[in-house]
This record gives C-alpha cells, sequence and structure tokens, in this order.
C-alpha cells in the first residue's frame, strides 16, 4: 500500500497539501481494496466475481475523492486582490488604478481592492509590495518613471522595482504639463520665466514629493533657465494642487489627469504639455518644444507587478486578463477623457522598459545633481 501511495503521488508530479490529501485518497482506496482481497476466498466463483467488481468500484471511488481533493484546491483567484499603489487618492494612479482594477475584477471574478500607501517618493508602496506573500492576492500597480527616479534619488531604498518584483504587464501612460494660477498673469512659458526671473528667490514650485517625476521636471526647468525658485514637496497632486490654485505656489508638472478638474473649473492655466505631440483634450496648449523647452518630453508610463517568486502560471493568469481589461472600448474611452492613454504589453515588455527607465533617469538625476533634501 505505501508503494501504491507513493507511486500515485510520483505520477501525478503533486506535492505539499495536495499531494497528501491525493495520497491520501489513494491510501483509503489501497486500504478497503485490501480488506476485500484478505476477506474473500478466490475458490469459491461467486465471491471472485463479487470481489472484481468489489475491486472496480472501490477504485473508482478512490480515483473520485483524488479528483474531488484536488478540485478543493481552488483556482486562482478564490478571493478579493490588493493592488498597492504609491500615491493618495484623486492623483492620476489613482484614478488609473480604480478605473483599470473595477474592470480587472470583472475579468478574475473577484473583488479588486486598490490600497493607496503613500509617501517617500513612493517608497513605502514599493516596499509593501516588494515584501507581500508572492501569491497573487497583492499586486503592485507603478508608475515607472516616478519609480525609476526615486530609485536614483534615495540610495537606500530597502525594496526596487527592477529586482523585486515579477513584471505582468504594461497598462498605459498618462502625459504631465506645466501648470500655473489662473490669476498669474503670464499666458505663456516665456512669460513665466521672465515673471520669476523679474523677483528671484521670491517665488516656488509645487511637486508630488521628493523623488518623483513632478519634482524632477520642476528641478530641470530650473536649472535650464537658471531660475531661483524653491521646491515645496507634497504627499501627491491631491495636496499640491490646491495651492497652485490660490497661489501659494506659482507653478507645478503635474498630469493632466490629476490638473484638469481645477483646470475646467477656471483655479488653474495649463502652459505646455510635457509630451512628444498635443494632447487631444488640450489642443490649444502646446508641447514644451513647441515652447523651446527641450530634453524635458517624459512618458509617465504605468505597470502592474507582483512580489518576487510569484509563480508563473498565476503571472500569466492576470496578465491575461490585463490585456482583456485594457482592450474594453467602455474602459478606453472612459480613461481617454481624463488623457489617460491604454497601452498593454507583456511582462517581458515591461521590464525593459523598467530597466531602460532606470539607467535614464540615473543619468539625468546625476547630471542635474538632484538630492533628496
Amino acid at each position: 500500500m505505501k508503494f501504491l501511495v507513493a507511486r500515485t503521488r510520483e505520477w501525478l508530479g503533486l506535492s505539499g497539501s495536495v499531494g497528501k490529501e491525493a495520497a491520501g485518497a489513494a491510501k483509503r482506496g489501497a486500504r478497503h481494496a485490501g480488506m476485500a482481497l484478505a476477506q474473500a476466498d478466490l475458490s469459491n466463483p461467486s465471491q471472485s466475481g463479487l470481489l472484481r467488481r468489489s475491486l472496480s468500484w472501490r477504485g473508482m471511488a478512490a480515483a473520485a475523492g483524488l479528483a474531488l481533493s484536488m478540485g478543493a484546491q481552488a483556482a486562482y483567484p478564490d478571493k478579493p486582490v490588493q493592488v498597492i499603489i504609491s500615491f493618495p487618492p484623486a492623483g492620476a494612479t489613482d484614478v488609473l488604478a480604480r478605473a483599470v482594477g473595477q474592470r480587472l475584477s470583472t475579468e478574475l471574478g473577484q473583488s479588486v481592492v486598490v490600497d493607496n500607501k503613500p509617501g517617500a517618493g513612493g517608497a513605502i508602496g514599493l516596499m509593501a509590495g516588494a515584501r507581500a506573500a508572492p501569491n497573487g492576492y497583492v499586486l503592485y500597480l507603478a508608475a515607472t518613471t516616478n519609480q525609476a527616479i526615486a530609485a536614483a534619488i534615495y540610495k537606500d531604498q530597502q525594496a526596487h522595482l527592477a529586482k523585486d518584483f515579477e513584471p505582468i504587464g504594461l497598462i498605459g501612460y498618462v502625459p504631465h504639463a506645466l501648470v500655473v494660477p489662473a490669476s498669474l498673469p503670464v499666458k505663456s512659458v516665456a512669460e513665466l520665466i521672465d515673471y520669476i526671473k523679474a523677483a528671484p528667490g521670491e517665488y516656488n514650485y509645487a511637486s508630488q514629493g521628493v523623488g518623483t517625476l513632478s519634482h524632477l521636471e520642476g528641478e530641470l526647468f530650473t536649472a535650464r533657465y537658471g531660475l531661483k525658485i524653491t521646491h515645496i514637496p507634497y504627499k501627491g497632486s491631491v495636496q499640491a494642487l490646491p495651492d497652485v490654485a490660490n497661489g501659494t505656489a506659482t507653478m507645478m508638472f503635474d498630469s493632466v489627469t490629476g490638473s484638469m478638474p481645477l483646470a475646467k473649473g477656471g483655479k488653474l492655466r495649463y502652459l505646455a504639455v510635457a509630451a512628444p505631440a498635443r494632447v487631444a483634450l488640450l489642443p490649444d496648449v502646446p508641447t514644451l518644444g513647441e515652447a523651446g523647452i527641450e530634453n524635458v518630453i517624459p512618458d509617465n508610463r504605468f505597470g502592474l507587478f507582483a512580489p518576487k517568486g510569484t509563480p508563473p502560471d498565476i503571472l500569466e493568469t492576470v496578465s491575461a486578463a490585463l490585456k482583456r481589461a485594457l482592450a474594453d472600448p467602455d474602459l478606453q474611452a472612459s480613461l481617454a477623457t481624463q488623457a489617460v492613454q491604454l497601452m498593454y504589453a507583456p511582462g517581458p515588455d515591461l521590464q525593459k522598459v523598467v530597466e531602460d527607465e532606470h539607467e535614464y533617469w540615473a543619468g539625468v538625476v546625476k547630471s542635474a545633481n538632484v538630492t533628496a533634501k
């Protein structure tokens, strides 16, 4: 019987709790079969035939027990999935995560819950995602450009997007824009530069936090024109933008998605978009290149990741569900109204994006001498 149990586990390639349950089913079947064999009088034709039928039924019962035991291990996912992001509610990352998460929940057949963990240039959320159990129930939606910048600025980060995660799939990108208070007497980038230069050291610019794309865009802009202006970091757009709108801050680089409500309400003015081409929602707003500012055209990309060591079959399940979710026309149309461009790519492509961005932004941070201050 021990041989039968061992061979059953070997044949099925089972291990752990599934293997133990399956082997248990086989063991019980073998035990019953052995009892029937010991009690039978094989010289009696009627008992011999009865034995054959008994063994057949007991074997089928053992097989059924084995199948039920294996089926008891529910297919992934069998409970809600948590998606961590490194930014507070209402910003571009939050808007994107909740919209995609809602559609992803339909594809996976389970609720997808967004968990906001802002702070430290994205490091808090990043570490929470990296330290989660690699079972597919905690994922991390990253602003990959922000994480690449933070990795270059915060040298002692305890988690790394390229090393401590499994890439699931690219989600898309959101363009940034240079915004100022609607009350500020400037209507172009050139006028803003002259305005700041007229009173060196008297103005400040807001960002989503130290080590964010918003921060580095501001640093590159001010360095490019030698502007003496103070950096004021906030914990995300939702805290920073109101201070830009009321004039506490003179300017800010922020996502079109996050700044759109205040711009529509007449509180903010767009001066330029940090994109290679004009944004369809803002056809009258020039690109930074058109405004004469070169080399500040980042792609603010987003991707979905799982903790290192997550099984390949789970990664494939989520990646396939993500691909279907992003192809949904209603989701695409809804996010397009907020300047979000969805663009799926598989895990290996996302990994290449992450590696390239880390290399590029490390060079930019070094050349601009940006530090965590």
